[in-house]
């Protein structure tokens, strides 16, 4: 396995700048930054941390070999149209969307699947995943879901000694290190676009799970990493919706009405690529606000406050974007 000391940060950052200079369609008003922060700020301490009753946590090894598949397997969960929306029922609750797959996955490992292990993943058919997602409804693109599940055990298995853990421990406590690892192993976290003749990264799942280490662990053992502060933003769907209501993201109208019809767009889009890339500078935008107030925060954590902020239906009143893909 080549290391990649010369890879001393990410080209997220970088790449997403190329994409504001040439963005046609979403417009980044920093301007209204500082309001967003001043007036929902202060419920960046109500973020919750890594104990949710969905969550697994033993503080042992298997916690991290748990969150891999989890981050593997977290991607896309809203329903199409005329869909029924996927949601499963774990010790007498209800839960959707990520909530839904944590709960799946604490589920069926209570049950005695053997999800930690990269054999058993590598082989998993699609009558076991389909009983370790059952729910009502059904999650979307669950053939894709089942490949990256089987490549990612398969993987483990030739490339990192069957075990993400030795992946972990090869980063040596660099967040950063974890990421390229895990983006030039595992093709199903290479989230990357192109976009008028540039390379864009996104690496989103890749930089969650260094996140869901450093939460779940806190900060020490497998989950201590002493550049966290040099991730970017997770681009998704929720994060965008949120800042659209802010007023820190504008739509041109052409794309503010396909997103508000609730028109798919088809991932790797210029649309597409110029959402997520401009959530990423928002949230560093954020961040600095977030500095000048006398907070200091990372991207991490500014973008665990806006997702919560998407929690509440006052950040629901315009659809979030639609793109059926495997990266967020």
């Amino acid at each position: 396995m080549k290391t990649n000391h010369h890879h001393i940060s990410l080209p997220v950052l970088d790449s997403v700048s190329h994409v504001e200079a040439l963005s046609r369609f979403v417009c980044l008003h920093r301007e209204q930054v500082r309001a967003a922060v001043e007036d929902w700020g202060h419920l960046m301490g109500k973020v919750p941390g890594w104990k949710h009753p969905c969550h697994f946590s033993d503080d042992t090894e298997e916690t991290a070999r748990w969150i891999f598949l989890l981050d593997v397997l977290n991607h896309c969960f809203w329903a199409g149209r005329g869909e029924e929306l996927w949601r499963i029922r774990y010790r007498g609750e209800e839960y959707s969307g990520y909530w839904g797959l944590a709960a799946a996955l604490k589920r069926a490992l209570e049950r005695g699947y053997p999800l930690t292990d990269a054999a058993f993943l590598s082989r998993m058919t699609m009558r076991e995943l389909e009983s370790i997602l059952a729910g009502t409804g059904t999650i979307p693109l669950l053939e894709a879901r089942l490949a990256n599940v089987r490549e990612a055990g398969r993987i483990l298995i030739a490339r990192w000694r069957g075990d993400i853990v030795h992946l972990i421990e090869q980063a040596q406590e660099s967040a950063v290190q974890l990421v390229w690892h895990v983006v030039e192993s595992f093709p199903s976290f290479r989230d990357e676009a192109q976009y008028k003749g540039g390379r864009i990264f996104f690496w989103k799942r890749a930089q969650i799970f260094a996140a869901d280490l450093s939460a779940a662990y806190g900060g020490e053992g497998l989950g201590c990493f002493h550049d966290l502060r040099r991730l970017t933003a997770f681009a998704d769907y929720k994060l965008p919706q949120v800042l659209r209501q802010l007023g820190i993201l504008c739509y041109a109208p052409c794309l503010a009405a396909k997103v508000d019809g609730l028109e798919e767009l088809k991932p790797g889009s210029e649309e597409e690529v110029e959402i997520r890339a401009l959530t990423i500078l928002a949230v560093e935008e954020c961040r600095k606000a977030f500095i000048g107030l006398g907070s200091p925060v990372t991207s991490t954590q500014v973008d665990s406050w806006l997702w919560h902020l998407g929690q509440h239906e006052r950040f629901r009143q315009k659809p979030y974007h639609r793109s059926r893909t495997i990266f967020y």
